[in-house]
């Protein structure tokens, strides 16, 4: 999932227990902050036990199912590339324990919520419904896991029932508390209005976003740049250079060019805040705000974007966008951005005021490109022409970017693009 991931949340089983299952066919849905992808089983076999389920937050490295291959084993999937070592004969018993035909004890009664495998356990065992409701868990949300109701098996073997019900039983306060609180729906007062909930990825920029507007001190500047030699420039090798390498020629990469070379001159706007400290990256990676067909937002990343050249850059762009549109992009692909760059101009904005991307510092919008009428000075006098230009819009941490520092970067940018060489080779 990438080094940077370090959990995710399980959105969508895709395969049920019992399902037989192909080796890299798609077991499961999971979601990170940003980005949806799916988990492929490692063999071949018969999904044995889920254990998890939907909307459980599960960290790298955990296992999250059981599946029974062909020779009679069982692996235990991981969503992470490497399967943790597990002593066979415990899966093995685990298993047997799982699939053993038992009278059936009703758990409907209770509140909690147990796994199917802790219910086979517990029947197995002869454990009651009343005892496993007792029973402390020590899984999210207060859930019991197989640890805990074996070891509840191994104390009850040892100590008398009467005592060992009186030591696990839990107050009721407690095991409410534990449950996660519903949000009271809205009604409609003149029962015409339409009632949507926000789907998951909508619910999590609207946090973060809350989030970042109370942590950092947002101030902005603002910046017009003439981009007439950049939009001619354009104009003249686009065809050229989507012939020779596939790809399109858009303005975005050029602008992140600048960008890159603007982070280089302030270093100390490629960094990030952890407390009273400063995190100056060495890295520069640019995450580039993207707008998804269902009107939700991403920001895929591009690692080092300094070290990349135009045609680079392009491929890059390129690249994270259409798997963004399409949904391919991978957990990684959204993770160490250091500065961002969103495109208000795409819909017709001139400038706006975006929300920093926490725990970064900056990030400029683009406004959109309009032909205007400028003052142009030459040797012979000024006088009125049509030019291309654009605003920059500059939104800073004012915690530690201070106003000069804030408009010399966004300066520097638009320097960079007023000084584009229309006879560049690509």
């Amino acid at each position: 999932m990438g080094e940077s991931v370090a959990e995710a949340t399980i959105t969508n089983w895709l395969k049920n227990v019992g399902d037989r299952i192909e080796q890299d066919e798609a077991v499961l849905e999971i979601a990170t902050d940003k980005v949806d992808s799916e988990v492929p089983s490692e063999v071949s076999g018969v999904l044995v036990e889920q254990l998890f389920g939907k909307d459980d937050v599960v960290k790298v490295g955990q296992t999250i199912a059981i599946i029974e291959t062909e020779g009679g084993a069982s692996v235990e999937t991981q969503k992470v590339v490497e399967i943790s070592p597990v002593a066979v004969q415990e899966i093995a018993k685990t298993v047997e324990v799982a699939k053993e035909s038992v009278a059936p004890v009703d758990f409907s009664t209770s509140d909690k919520f147990f796994s199917p495998l802790v219910k086979n356990i517990a029947q197995q065992e002869g454990v009651s419904a009343q005892e496993l409701d007792a029973i402390q868990g020590t899984g999210k949300d207060g859930r019991v896991t197989k640890d805990d109701i074996l070891k509840f098996v191994e104390n009850r073997k040892s100590t008398p029932q009467s005592v060992t019900t009186t030591t696990v039983e839990a107050p009721k306060a407690t095991t409410q508390n534990l449950q996660p609180t519903s949000q009271e729906i809205p009604v409609s007062v003149n029962g015409a209005d339409e009632i949507i909930e926000m789907d998951r990825m909508r619910k999590l920029i609207s946090k973060y976003m809350v989030e970042s507007v109370q942590t950092s001190a947002h101030v902005q500047s603002f910046v017009e740049v003439d981009v007439t030699n950049i939009v001619k420039w354009r104009d003249k090798v686009k065809n050229t250079f989507e012939k020779r390498e596939g790809e399109k020629l858009t303005f975005t990469p050029i602008f992140m060019e600048a960008v890159a070379k603007a982070l280089k001159d302030f270093p100390m706007m490629n960094i990030s805040v952890e407390g009273d400290y400063i995190i100056k990256k060495k890295a520069i990676n640019l995450g580039m705000a993207a707008a998804l067909p269902n009107g939700n937002l991403i920001v895929p990343v591009i690692k080092n974007a300094d070290q990349l050249n135009l045609v680079g850059m392009a491929k890059a762009v390129n690249d994270l966008g259409n798997r963004a549109k399409a949904g391919k992009l991978k957990p990684d692909d959204t993770q160490g951005g250091t500065y961002t760059v969103t495109n208000v101009g795409t819909f017709g904005s001139v400038f706006g005021t975006p929300i920093i991307n926490q725990p970064q510092v900056g990030i400029l919008a683009l406004g959109a490109i309009r032909k205007v009428p400028a003052v142009i000075e030459t040797p012979e006098g000024d006088f009125i022409g049509i030019r291309q230009k654009m605003f920059l819009s500059h939104s800073y941490d004012h915690r530690v970017v201070d106003g000069a520092l804030g408009g010399m970067f966004v300066k520097r940018v638009a320097d960079y693009l007023e000084a584009w060489d229309i006879n560049r080779e690509v």
